[in-house]
């Protein structure tokens, strides 16, 4: 570990000891939780969380967590979703029984979710879909036509963060592609100032045969969306599944409506795949941590941080509530 990444992690440990130093009593406490992996430090048995509130003891805050075993590190990455049970007492705190957070529908009935089962069924036993591509794996370029009928490549946002999600602008579910898309209206907030420069956001569509420029530029006008920093895209439905088929993204035309999975992804700076989260339920406080933490890093997720954002900045509590 770098030694900003050592003055990083000794800030998130103070701010976590003056929280559990208040604690009353000596006998352990336990706590359910919940949170988004920010990093992994497998030499320190340690994982940085960005964890939801706990009812009644802490608000949502980004936190170093030492593991009891250092099995409980085993396949996690930046963006895994984690349930855990976090072990309280006056001098000490770790979380044990690490586990991966189940997100088992995307939908609102149980058939939904035996869609999207059967449709990732078919496509593997038909060899029609290409491996999703892993964490760390580099991402290959694409081109694809945003909201203003301008190409638009992958590969010019060398250099930048970029994160996307894939939906379409029919959506009426609340809690699917509206929520996807308005994490991004809260990233586009939060970090106003490094949008264009630093942050890329591009949104692909489901629906191409729906989906044309002026429909994506009119659902972008909702989120007030920067169409310099925020693209909204769309191309032939091979080109689409070119990309979705990147990120094991599935979907498919069902009755009026579009039979889809859930997934929003982080690319570094070198084009490298961070991160692939599934489904709706962390919320976009979580993913702002999630892109603060691959911004801080230069020039890629894994090499060496900056200090762009503060200790104290990074663990204090959220403030800006939870979409």
């Amino acid at each position: 570990m770098t030694q900003k990444g050592q003055t990083l992690a000794a800030g998130l440990a103070t701010v976590a000891a003056l929280l559990f130093a208040a604690l009353p009593g000596t006998a352990a406490q336990t706590y359910l939780g919940i949170g988004v992996v920010l990093q992994v430090n497998p030499e320190r048995s340690e994982l940085v969380v960005s964890m939801q509130e706990i009812p009644g003891f802490m608000d949502a805050m980004v936190m170093p967590l030492p593991v009891r075993q250092r099995r409980d590190l085993e396949g996690l990455h930046p963006g895994t979703m984690i349930d855990f049970t976090l072990v309280v007492s006056v001098k000490s705190y770790a979380a044990e029984n690490v586990r991966v957070h189940p997100f088992l529908s995307v939908e609102n009935d149980p058939q939904g979710a035996c869609r999207i089962e059967v449709l990732e069924k078919a496509l593997a036993k038909s060899g029609s879909s290409e491996p999703a591509l892993a964490v760390g794996q580099h991402v290959p370029n694409f081109s694809l036509t945003d909201q203003n009928r301008q190409t638009v490549a992958l590969s010019q946002f060398a250099g930048k963060v970029v994160a996307m999600t894939f939906v379409y602008t029919r959506c009426p579910l609340p809690n699917f592609c509206f929520r996807l898309s308005n994490n991004f209206g809260q990233l586009q907030k939060r970090f106003s100032k490094q949008m264009g420069s630093d942050l890329i956001l591009l949104t692909v569509t489901l629906d191409p045969a729906n989906d044309q420029p002026e429909a994506l530029a009119k659902y972008g006008s909702t989120w007030k969306a920067n169409a310099a920093s925020w693209r909204f895209l769309t191309g032939s439905p091979s080109a689409i599944m070119k990309v979705t088929s990147m990120f094991g993204v599935v979907y498919n035309p069902d009755e009026g409506l579009m039979t889809h999975s859930l997934h929003t992804v982080i690319l570094d700076r070198r084009g490298d795949l961070v991160a692939n989260l599934e489904g709706n339920e962390f919320t976009a406080q979580q993913l702002g941590d999630l892109v603060q933490t691959v911004l801080n890093h230069a020039p890629s997720f894994s090499g060496t941080q900056s200090t762009s954002t503060s200790p104290r900045e990074l663990a204090s509590p959220s403030s800006r509530g939870r979409p």
